[in-house]
C-alpha cells in the first residue's frame, strides 16, 4: 500500500462537474477503475493505479497498469469487487465516484458498498454531482451549514436512539425505520454544525448540495 491512504473507486456512472469532483482528491489516494469508469480517467486527470472489469461495457485497453479481468457472470459486481480488492490490500478508508446514475439497481447496489465497508471495520464515503452519502452508526457525524439538505434513511431494520443537533428539524432519541423515511430534506441552522448520531443500528446520510 505504501504511501496510499485511501482507496478511491471510479464507477462508469455519468459524471457531470468534473471540477467539482476532483475538488476531494488526494495525492495520496490509490484509484480503481472500474470497467467503463476508464472513460473519467482522462477528464479526471487521474492515472489507475488499478482496474478491474469484465470488460463487457468497454474494451480493455491493456494499459500498462495492473489489471484484474473478471468474468462477465459473477456474483460481485465489478465495483463491488473493487471494494473487495481494495479492503484485501489493506485500505480502510473509502470514497466512491461515478457510482450513482442512471441504472438504480446499480445505484443501490453500491449505496450497499457504503453498508458492507462499516461491516469490514471500514468506512466510505459516495460522491456525485449533487450529493455525499455516508452511513451513521457507532460515532457522531457532524454536517456544516455549506450543504442545502441532508436526508437519513434507514435501510435495514430499525435505527433507534436518533439524536439530531443544531438542524431546523432536530430530533432526540428518536427512532426511524426502514418502512417509514420521515428523515427527508432536514436542514442545518444557519452559521452552526449539526450533529447525528444514533445509538442503535445505523443510518444512510445524504447531504444535497
Amino acid at each position: 500500500m505504501s504511501n496510499k491512504t485511501r482507496c478511491v473507486i471510479v464507477g462508469g456512472a455519468a459524471i457531470a462537474d468534473y471540477d467539482y469532483i476532483r475538488s476531494f482528491w488526494r495525492d495520496t489516494d490509490y484509484v480503481i477503475f472500474c470497467d467503463c469508469g476508464l472513460a473519467h480517467s482522462e477528464p479526471l486527470g487521474v492515472t489507475p493505479d488499478l482496474i478491474v472489469g469484465d470488460f463487457d461495457s468497454i474494451e480493455n485497453p491493456h494499459m500498462d497498469v495492473e489489471t484484474i479481468v473478471l468474468p462477465c457472470e459473477k456474483d460481485d459486481t465489478d465495483t463491488f469487487f473493487a471494494a473487495k480488492e481494495g479492503l484485501r490490500r489493506g485500505f480502510r478508508d473509502f470514497l466512491l465516484i461515478g457510482v450513482i446514475g442512471g441504472r438504480l439497481d446499480h445505484s443501490l447496489g453500491n449505496v450497499s458498498i457504503l453498508m458492507y465497508l462499516k461491516s469490514q471495520s471500514a468506512s466510505g464515503v459516495i460522491l456525485d454531482d449533487y450529493s455525499q452519502m455516508e452511513i451513521v452508526m457507532d460515532e457522531p457525524v457532524c454536517i456544516d451549514d455549506s450543504w442545502s439538505y441532508f436526508s437519513l434513511l434507514c435501510l435495514d431494520g430499525i435505527a433507534e436512539g436518533i439524536t439530531v443537533d443544531n438542524a431546523k428539524y432536530p430530533l432526540n432519541n428518536g427512532v426511524i425505520t426502514s418502512s417509514f423515511a420521515y428523515g427527508v430534506s432536514n436542514e442545518v441552522l444557519p452559521g452552526k454544525t449539526a450533529i447525528v448520531q444514533v445509538r442503535k443500528g445505523s443510518l444512510l446520510l445524504i447531504k444535497v448540495r
